[in-house]
């Protein structure tokens, strides 16, 4: 499940907002901010408002969506100028259940207010009442790069009609509570479908195809329906439970990229009835086939300290690689070192693989970061890069490797 996707998870932004008028404290009790503490978490606010190396919540990080432009994160820290300081606590929930901020500034869709509006209004005063309470910063945002005709944010008036936002709903009296519980989580602050499910022609999430994958930041986000070749249908409780909380799940590999931020500032923060709740609802998801399975994995012999030698990638691999993931991919150790059933190895012709070999990627646990190295400008050439992943992918499984494929994975987004 990788996620999140202009999502990490998948479509994930937030409050574009300009300036607003007066604000109204309130006395803020101590569960109030727990609750909106962990709301911040089970949204995902901080991986979206924090660019690299910023300041957590000040904004600035940058979302490329194809077709549409450069879409930057605002400040969302309690700032009076540069940040949300002066808003008040209507404007604030109106920003974020409705998608428009103050001076009827519509926000656009990047950011996933359709599925926020799932969480009440009290709620969302609560995730206010938190969000008062983190450092203050004077950073402000680059101004969006947004192409015409999109650039006239009047427009996400006809999109709201057409898509959304929705409204919280009540439980449905003919589920188990769990299912009520995990349904609001996936669809609501979690917001999976933003990077899970595809768009429509108006960009808009498909219903018809809910949950079946999507790609997003030129990675797949897998289809996490309850399809049993194609989706999780085939995953036991335990592997998604440890899969969600941690970001590793013995057998299917380590989350990576977007998948992995999502993971490390918002899933391992949740409650293990929380996790155990989403899993009951995905489990119920309609399936649906996609042509992103994974090939049907190799078993290397164990502790084999031989690669083969007689290609570019099993020589660039047996040196750059096997040392952290060792030959038969069981990891040096860390478990989330090991690669062994991973998904990204094959599916969508390594379209993920290449992914994080290129870029790298790191996952926050309670054991500490676990990073993966960045390969791409360094002394490796694309066709090194590429020449790895084809290794790997007939290595581990018995996925065929495209390098034509390879090459348009390795192209920058529009």
């Amino acid at each position: 499940m990788n996620r999140r996707i202009v999502s990490r998870s998948c479509f994930t932004l937030a409050l574009l907002a300009g300036t607003s008028l007066f604000s109204t404290s309130r006395a803020a009790t101590a569960s109030s901010l727990e609750r909106g503490e962990y709301l911040a978490r089970a949204a995902d606010c901080e991986a979206c408002h924090t660019a690299p190396g910023g300041a957590p919540f000040a904004g600035g990080r940058a979302f490329n969506v194809p077709g549409i432009g450069v879409i930057y994160s605002p400040n969302i820290t309690p700032d009076p100028v540069h940040g949300i300081g002066r808003w008040t606590d209507d404007e604030f929930v109106k920003s974020v259940r409705e998608g428009v901020s103050p001076g009827w500034k519509h926000l656009y869709p990047a950011m996933p207010y359709p599925a926020y509006s799932r969480m009440s209004v009290d709620e969302m005063k609560d995730l206010r009442a938190w969000l008062e309470t983190v450092p203050a910063s004077a950073n402000t945002a680059p101004a969006n790069q947004v192409k015409f005709p999109f650039s006239i944010r009047t427009l996400m008036v006809g999109w709201n009609l057409l898509n959304g936002p929705a409204s919280s709903y009540p439980d449905d009296p003919q589920k188990s509570p769990e299912w009520n519980r995990g349904r609001y989580l996936v669809e609501g602050p979690g917001h999976c479908a933003d990077c899970h499910s595809p768009r429509t022609i108006t960009f808009g999430l498909s219903k018809d195809k809910a949950f079946a994958g999507n790609v997003v930041n030129g990675q797949r986000a897998y289809n996490i329906t309850s399809d049993k070749g194609s989706g999780l249908g085939a995953w036991t409780d335990q592997a998604l439970t440890d899969y969600l909380a941690t970001g590793h799940a013995d057998g299917h590999g380590t989350a990576s990229g977007d998948m992995a931020e999502v993971v490390s500032y918002s899933l391992r923060h949740l409650k293990p009835d929380d996790i155990h709740a989403m899993i009951v609802y995905l489990r119920d998801v309609k399936p649906q086939s996609s042509n992103d399975g994974a090939a049907p994995a190799r078993q290397p012999p164990s502790g084999d300290t031989t690669l083969p030698q007689q290609a570019n990638g099993a020589r660039l691999f047996a040196s750059a690689c096997s040392g952290c993931h060792l030959p038969d991919g069981s990891g040096r150790q860390s478990a989330f070192a090991s690669i062994a059933g991973a998904r990204s190895l094959s599916a969508d012709n390594g379209r993920n693989l290449l992914h994080v070999i290129m870029n790298g990627s790191t996952l926050m646990t309670d054991k500490g970061n676990q990073p993966m190295p960045a390969f791409s400008g360094g002394n490796y050439s694309q066709k090194d890069l590429n020449d790895i992943a084809a290794f790997v992918m007939t290595h581990f499984t018995e996925g065929k490797p495209s390098e034509h494929a390879f090459s348009e994975f390795a192209k920058k987004p529009d």
